[in-house]
């Protein structure tokens, strides 16, 4: 196959292609650097979505603070490109992984978040053998059940950073998004500040403590934006938000005008009157939320030139992604359609290349440095 080419239409892409509307994805980017200047409040966005260092300076060009990653060989990828203000908002457990949290704190700004006792140790015990400093912001549970400290263990947690060599406390995170129980059912406004407050009463309470706090971290991109507004709040660290995909869209965080990244597939198989197949399979769009969990109407939303076309992928093979077609579509075998993915972070990941086009033409390829970096 020819390679794909700077100055090549979109229209003679091989599908299926993971492609980027650069204007879109500029213009995600401007918009929430601007909500978030405005309340004075850092942004720290999540590289998981793209895991392409060029569109990380991008986001910092803008004037984002640096980066939030969740694994070390994540975070390496990203300082080999000149990128040393690195926060990883994952409990780093391991021997291999302290250490190298502390050889990348040599040279980096690294900020890590901890939520036990034998991770800060570990980490404590890797800076000193490697003559760096650690930043540490403690993570406690608000609601998600996923990780972080129970907030009685908060306490315990900040005065055992503060001494321990090789740490500096920097503050407070949490995570929850609207992924913990009720939270869809309620408005995302409300539930991001929410947020934003269990942080601000967390950091009280260690201050009352004699503790010093530096920075509040939370948001994602469905909350962000509005725990940004809690007075207080230092930083948020929204991922999605770069691209956004068919749940953003669903859900109100983002409109389908916003949506910068889509997939393009090609019709290769017509089994019924009205399912189509196309090129794309669980090996192309995201395999890891259940459609049904998330009232989604697919794994894909075809996606339009002027609005959303009613066709969704219902089901995947490895290769195959067969489309429930909406009243009147009548798609013919060798039509090519685009998708927005319903969750663009873990489409990405499969993906060696992000294409990115204005005007109808590339006029960049990406590869997507980060991909695959687990541990």
């Amino acid at each position: 196959m020819n390679p794909i080419r700077v100055g090549q239409s979109i229209e003679e892409l091989p599908t299926p292609s993971l492609i980027v509307d650069i204007d879109k994805m500029q213009g995600n980017i401007n918009s929430w650097q601007q909500h978030v200047d405005q309340y004075g409040v850092a942004l720290r966005p999540h590289i998981k979505t793209h895991k392409v260092p060029d569109i990380a300076k991008m986001q910092i060009a803008a004037g984002a603070k640096g980066i939030t990653s969740a694994k070390i060989s994540e975070a390496e990828v990203f300082a080999r490109q000149g990128i040393n203000d690195i926060y990883i908002a994952y409990p780093i457990i391991g021997e291999d992984k302290w250490q190298g949290a502390a050889e990348l704190a040599r040279e980096n700004r690294m900020i890590v978040g901890a939520d036990s006792e034998i991770g800060l140790r570990g980490l404590s015990a890797a800076a000193v053998r490697a003559g760096s400093t650690i930043e540490i912001r403690v993570e406690f549970e608000s609601g998600l059940g996923r990780s972080g400290a129970p907030r009685e263990k908060v306490l315990e947690l900040c005065r055992l950073v503060e001494s321990l060599p090789g740490l500096e406390l920097n503050g407070l995170m949490t995570y929850r998004s609207i992924a913990f129980p009720g939270a869809r059912q309620r408005d995302f406004s409300e539930v991001g500040r929410e947020e934003g407050n269990l942080l601000v009463e967390a950091a009280h309470e260690m201050r009352e403590a004699g503790i010093e706090i530096k920075e509040l971290t939370g948001g994602s991109t469905p909350t962000g934006k509005s725990v940004a507004t809690v007075p207080g709040i230092t930083e948020v660290r929204p991922g999605t938000y770069v691209f956004n995909d068919y749940i953003c869209e669903m859900w109100g965080s983002a409109t389908y005008d916003q949506c910068a990244l889509s997939i393009i597939t090609t019709v290769v198989s017509r089994p019924s009157e009205t399912t189509a197949t196309v090129d794309g399979g669980s090996k192309t769009f995201c395999g890891d939320i259940w459609p049904a969990n998330v009232q989604a109407k697919g794994y894909a939303r075809a996606a339009g030139p002027d609005a959303p076309i009613d066709a969704y992928v219902a089901r995947m093979s490895e290769e195959h992604g067969v489309v429930n077609l909406g009243k009147g579509l009548d798609w013919k075998i060798g039509d090519r359609i685009a998708f927005h993915p319903l969750h663009v972070c873990t489409a990405v990941n499969l993906s060696d290349q992000l294409i990115g086009v204005r005007d109808g033409k590339v006029e960049v390829i990406w590869d997507v440095d980060a991909r695959g970096k687990r541990i």
